[in-house]
């Protein structure tokens, strides 16, 4: 699992060693905590089993780009996954580069449904009905580790066996993962935006790497707030994984460069965040068409 922008001049570090369950709360608890371009957030198995039993034990590393609090990410910590939790935590720096190397060493292929999110090393993990998708861990969120891409990777396997979008946005594209398998099986334009710059060189060079380049038109903007973005309304699908209090502010903007009978997929959603989000969204017509929760985060479909 890997989420978050390795921010920039990231020296600051918070490691602890926990079980599966409560690493992944920790981690999945620090990508929600911070602005995305303030922390990045790791958690992978390594080869030392856990004393309480039940597997292998999990690291946990938090990257910022400021010397962080460390009794406020104790707090937080405690909060995830206990107080002996937090009384294991080390603090330390390190280099940017070490997060690119410990990240990619828990990278592992990731299906969902007929997409399967692999890094070069599992190339040959892509079996001939496999949609592959090559993301390297780097500087940008979303590797499809994570239970929020994968979830809306779930869900376009599924719309895709009822209907072909011909107009695909995705706001917040990080890498470029949902626009690219979009992009894949669709052969059709795929608009991409993101208001970190670094987030929309990776995805361009992710649809390079993915031969989807072509249709892959990337964009630094909030929201829909480019005019090009606009103008390629109206679109059938729109892909939103970002945080909850955006997809709130963002939902009149997203409706109105939407078609009369488009869908979109938001994500980026712990449990508690779905009813205040759905509500955003059904003041603009939408209702909730299938949800599906990973690892204690919720991908939502919704249509008119």
């Amino acid at each position: 699992m890997l989420e978050g922008l390795p921010p920039n001049n990231a020296a600051h570090v918070l490691r602890v060693t926990l079980d599966e369950a409560r690493a992944r709360a920790v981690a999945d608890l620090m990508v929600e905590s911070f602005e995305p371009a303030e922390a990045a957030s790791t958690a992978f198995e390594t080869e030392t089993p856990w004393p309480g039993g039940g597997g292998k034990a999990w690291a946990v590393e938090v990257y910022f780009g400021f010397e962080p609090d460390e009794e406020v990410l104790r707090e937080l910590v405690a909060a995830a996954a206990g107080k002996d939790a937090a009384a294991r935590v080390e603090f330390g720096r390190t280099e940017k580069q070490d997060w690119v190397a410990n990240a990619l060493a828990g990278l592992k292929p990731v299906r969902a449904g007929r997409f399967l999110i692999h890094g070069a090393h599992d190339r040959d993990k892509v079996g001939a009905s496999d949609i592959g998708i090559e993301i390297e861990a780097g500087l940008a969120f979303g590797t499809g580790h994570h239970g929020t891409t994968r979830g809306c990777l779930l869900h376009l396997d599924r719309l895709l066996k009822r209907r072909r979008p011909r107009r695909v946005l995705d706001v917040g594209c990080g890498a470029g993962v949902l626009a690219i398998a979009a992009a894949r099986v669709l052969r059709t334009k795929v608009w991409l935006g993101d208001i970190d710059p670094v987030a929309v060189q990776v995805a361009i060079a992710n649809a390079t790497l993915n031969g989807a380049r072509a249709w892959a038109k990337a964009l630094i903007s909030r929201g829909v707030e480019d005019r090009a973005l606009r103008e390629g309304a109206p679109y059938d699908l729109v892909f939103a994984n970002i945080l909850a209090k955006p997809l709130r502010l963002l939902a009149p903007s997203l409706a109105k460069v939407m078609s009369g009978d488009g869908e979109a997929i938001v994500s980026g959603l712990l449990l508690a965040d779905v009813p205040g989000v759905l509500a955003a969204w059904r003041a603009q017509g939408f209702y909730l068409r299938d949800r599906i929760d990973l690892d204690g985060w919720a991908s939502l479909r919704l249509g008119r």
